[in-house]
């Protein structure tokens, strides 16, 4: 892949001067969802798959972006004079924010660049593609200029920039799954205080299977933000009577003794998926040190159950996937990843039952939704990297 990209770089920008190459992985998030902005657990793992990127200094303030992923859009032109998010400048305002939160953050950036990228994520996945780009892009910045800053320190720029530069509301999963990779193992992370240990993920004679919906989704468009302001009003009703912080901190027994204290249903059940999801997540990484794969499928599947009726952030098309894979014998848990609303699923299956897997799932998604999802066999990979 460095050659591929180094190849396109020079027929994009020219040849010469110190082009140097970098990868971030993508992630998926084995169980744990829409709990990383409730104070709750999250447990992602870093990919194999992810962002490619090919940079090099320039002598003046101007950035040249081009991506081999949207080819047709061409080289983008922009300039550290005008790191403001711009409508028209697309995909590029996910590297130009991470450039823009390194100087608020008092990094001074002192030369433009030439940035080539390519990703091997299907786009809108729900695989965190931006959060990749922005982990690369921090990696750029720290190689190129010598910044010192940590994995740990780029997973919070980046999510920095995305709140606050492209106005989406997201956790800090996405950048910390990504930036703190470790090939074989998921992040158990306690999104309240950062606080985080690696758990080996031994799938002896399974895989980790990604199916994605091919629905495209935009996050900073999708209902995220009105989920995340539900849960918030909940725990501001939570707190008139208790003394907690986050609705993470509350166990299924206290959630049931307090929740009369919300005034509305839907804000009920919106709450009552960040705690019961919170306490899966723990239950499911106990069941993976203890070697109970069978109990960790079911977890998942009664996440996906959780996210589909409280939360109600899948849709048909992440409905069908699951549904259809929990018919299959070998599937040992499968739910929605990701934000929800499109995206992708993620499954582990018996090693014997994969191809059984793909060609069912796949038929039965195509017949009634009218288009095909597209599956990925996946490993799990380290944090970014210099090639």
């Amino acid at each position: 892949m460095k050659e591929q990209i180094l190849k396109e770089f020079k027929q994009q920008f020219g040849d010469g001067g110190d082009i140097r190459c970098y990868f971030a992985p993508g992630r998926v998030n084995m169980i744990g969802e829409h709990t990383d902005y409730n104070g709750g657990h999250v447990f992602p793992c870093a990919l194999t798959i992810g962002t490619y990127a090919a940079a090099r200094k320039r002598k003046d303030r101007l950035l040249r972006f081009y991506s081999m992923n949207f080819e047709k859009l061409g080289v983008l032109n922009s300039s550290l004079d005008e790191l403001k998010p711009d409508d028209a400048a697309g995909w590029t305002n996910y590297p130009k924010g991470v450039m823009w939160a390194f100087e608020e953050k008092g990094m001074n950036i002192p030369n433009g660049m030439d940035i080539l990228l390519f990703g091997n994520i299907p786009n809108g996945s729900g695989l965190s593609s931006s959060a990749s780009v922005e982990v690369v892009t921090g990696a750029i910045l720290r190689d190129l200029f010598g910044f010192d800053v940590s994995n740990q320190d780029l997973a919070l720029i980046g999510q920095f920039s995305e709140n606050k530069f492209n106005g989406v509301n997201c956790g800090i999963m996405d950048q910390f799954a990504i930036a703190m990779g470790k090939a074989g193992h998921a992040i158990f992370l306690d999104t309240a205080n950062l606080s985080f240990e690696y758990a080996p993920i031994s799938l002896d004679g399974a895989k980790i299977v990604i199916s994605c919906s091919n629905k495209k989704r935009g996050l900073g468009d999708s209902k995220y933000n009105e989920r995340r302001s539900e849960c918030e009003t909940a725990l501001a009703e939570l707190k008139e009577k208790l003394s907690i912080n986050s609705l993470g901190e509350l166990t299924e027994e206290e959630f049931e003794a307090n929740k009369n204290l919300i005034k509305d249903e839907t804000r009920i059940r919106r709450a009552r998926h960040a705690v019961t999801e919170n306490q899966r997540t723990i239950q499911a990484v106990a069941a993976l040190k203890a070697n109970d794969l069978a109990l960790f499928g079911k977890l998942m599947n009664a996440s996906h159950v959780s996210l589909r009726d409280d939360y109600e952030v899948t849709g048909i098309e992440l409905d069908t996937l699951v549904e259809e894979a929990w018919k299959i014998d070998g599937v040992i848990g499968s739910r929605m990843t990701g934000a929800g609303f499109g995206g992708c699923t993620v499954s582990i299956v018996k090693d014997e039952a994969v191809d059984t897997f793909i060609r069912q799932v796949g038929e039965a998604y195509e017949k009634k939704i009218g288009y095909k999802a597209d599956f990925y066999v996946v490993e799990i990979g380290n944090g970014p990297e210099k090639l």
